[in-house]
């Protein structure tokens, strides 16, 4: 007998207009939402059209007076080597969103794999990656940081490397917990009795399932990266100069603060203003999309 979905083949996609609809009226409704969602594309965006907006060279030295103030000119003054900071700042974006999307991303990946593999494996398996997750998390992150940054050298590789590093464990236990919640829900048995394998059981049954929780948690964890690869390069630990970065301006900043204040300025903004949006906005996905703290409306 043919299914519903094959007799009205518009019913799967009316259903997904409704579920898309809910999500934007519980959206709305959200008022911390909604300002980080709009934090987050007006930083996202500037990152990604970077070379459309500044306007000068970010790595050109002495472009313009040293240490000056905002002007029509520069606007928001110029550093110590007479740089535009308007246009170091605009570039500067993109090296912590790219340290947090390409570290996040990847840890998710395979911390969902991991995860998957100790929460459905055999019990030595997953006390064994257990106590890898264990090992990994005893380590403070900043020591672990230092450590295999001063043995690699600073670069954004490294700095990928060891955010990534740290992340994982997070999120395999995330993943362990749920599988193993699910491996023995009726449905799931019920897949089994049909002789479905366990391959494609993970794949169209437990990680669509886990995937929205990990996602949300991720979301939430972009802030702290984003600060991280800002404070590792305040340090001299991030990347190679001339290459902008907010840490590293708002460093400079911090050198020349007696002579002006906005090269702080111009540092700190950014990374206030990108880490309120995707925490705001972090919050707001856990209000929607988690049953137990979601509102009715």
């Amino acid at each position: 007998m043919a299914s519903v979905e094959a007799i009205n083949p518009e019913a799967n996609e009316e259903e997904s207009l409704g579920t898309f609809r809910t999500f934007l009226r519980q959206m709305r409704s959200n008022r911390l939402g909604v300002l980080g969602a709009v934090l987050v594309v007006v930083v996202v965006a500037s990152a990604l059209f970077a070379p459309l907006i500044i306007t000068h060279d970010p790595t050109r030295i002495m472009v313009g007076p040293r240490l000056a103030g905002p002007s029509m000119d520069f606007l928001l003054g110029t550093d110590q080597l007479g740089r535009d900071t308007f246009s170091r700042v605009m570039m500067g974006g993109r090296i912590p969103l790219l340290v947090a999307f390409a570290s996040l991303g990847s840890s998710l990946a395979v911390g969902l794999l991991l995860g998957l593999i100790a929460g459905i494996g055999p019990r030595w398996l997953d006390n064994l990656l257990l106590l890898v997750f264990d090992t990994n998390r005893s380590i403070p992150g900043i020591i672990f940081a230092m450590a295999m940054i001063a043995l690699l050298g600073p670069s954004l590789a490294t700095l990928i490397f060891v955010i990534a590093i740290g992340s994982v464990p997070i999120y395999a236990r995330v993943v362990r917990t749920q599988t193993q919640a699910l491996r023995n829900s009726e449905y799931i048995a019920a897949e089994h009795s049909m002789g479905a394998s366990t391959t494609r059981i993970l794949a169209y049954h437990v990680a669509p399932n886990v995937l929205g929780p990990l996602l949300i948690l991720v979301s939430m964890d972009i802030p702290a990266v984003i600060a991280v690869a800002a404070g590792l390069s305040f340090l001299g630990m991030g990347v190679r100069p001339p290459t902008p970065d907010w840490g590293s301006i708002l460093y400079d900043g911090y050198s020349y603060i007696q002579q002006t204040v906005w090269l702080v300025i111009a540092g700190g903004i950014p990374i206030v203003l990108a880490t309120l949006g995707f925490t705001f906005l972090g919050e707001a996905l856990r209000d929607i999309f988690d049953p137990k703290l979601r509102k009715d409306l």
